[in-house]
């Protein structure tokens, strides 16, 4: 059974580029699904029912909410491709850093 992945997203968003570039960096394919923020989809308000914001990735009918939540997912699901992150612990440590710099500073 092939993967099948949709990401409810709007050109506007900062994470969700965050979220297109992992996907790309990992050769993933993709629907995408642009969000209208001033009317929400069901599909928006059914797979993230919390925040009801975007990004959100399903996969296989599951949904992952927060950018770096999807990024951190897609590095642990498609393991086989490229690594997102450095394998060094202090390397990580830095990258994890600047990512939460981005996120509080945009």
């Amino acid at each position: 059974m092939a993967d099948e992945v949709t990401l409810l997203n709007a050109w506007t968003s900062p994470f969700g580029i965050r979220v297109r570039t992992a996907l790309a960096e990992k050769g993933i394919n993709y629907e995408l699904k642009e969000e209208n923020l001033q009317d929400k989809s069901p599909l928006l308000l059914q797979m993230n029912p919390v925040h009801k914001k975007i990004p959100v990735l399903i996969h296989n009918g599951k949904s992952i909410c927060e950018s770096l939540i999807i990024v951190q997912y897609i590095d642990e699901v498609w393991k086989e491709t490229s690594p997102l992150l450095p394998s060094d612990p202090h390397l990580r440590a830095q990258a994890r850093f600047w990512a939460d710099f981005v996120d509080k500073k945009l």
